[in-house]
């Protein structure tokens, strides 16, 4: 049930094979089940950004490189070290492969993931516990936390 927020220049990716490649990783690494529900757990927005805008030293960066930033906002105790690890590798490649077209420069990518601490996600006016995440996104290594009151999707 991630929330996924990502920084690229303007005009240079296409944001729908962004969202679509950064939601099949996301249900790759957080263990999504195989309901046609369970993905709409997993929100992506796509934000673009002037290419003057971005600096590294002080200096403009997308002269030389495309960067692009990816926060990986996840429920605790969803995604372990491996995971994190994993995330790494199928974000950066979910930025690949949203280029719009074939460009010189390398694509960097920087992905922070913050684990949102248990009891302090709220949906729909709601406040969610590790059980009723893994109800609605069906993680496939925590069903043994959904209980029968939470079993609905």
């Amino acid at each position: 049930m991630p929330n996924i927020i990502v920084k690229v220049p303007e005009g240079l990716f296409s944001k729908a094979r962004l969202a679509q490649g950064l939601t099949a990783a996301a249900k790759t690494v957080e263990q999504i089940g195989d309901d046609p529900r369970h993905p709409f757990s997993t929100w992506v927005l796509v934000e673009e950004f002037k290419a003057e805008d971005i600096f590294a030293a002080g200096q403009p960066v997308t002269e030389l490189l495309l960067p692009v930033m990816v926060m990986f906002h996840h429920p605790e105790g969803v995604v372990d070290a491996a995971g994190r690890a994993l995330a790494a590798r199928l974000f950066h490649d979910a930025v690949e492969v949203a280029r719009l077209e074939i460009d010189p420069r390398p694509v960097h990518s920087s992905i922070i993931m913050s684990e949102v601490r248990d009891g302090t996600w709220g949906a729909s006016g709601a406040l969610w516990r590790l059980p009723d995440l893994a109800r609605a996104a069906g993680y496939k290594h925590l069903q043994h936390l959904v209980t029968p009151q939470t079993a609905a999707v």
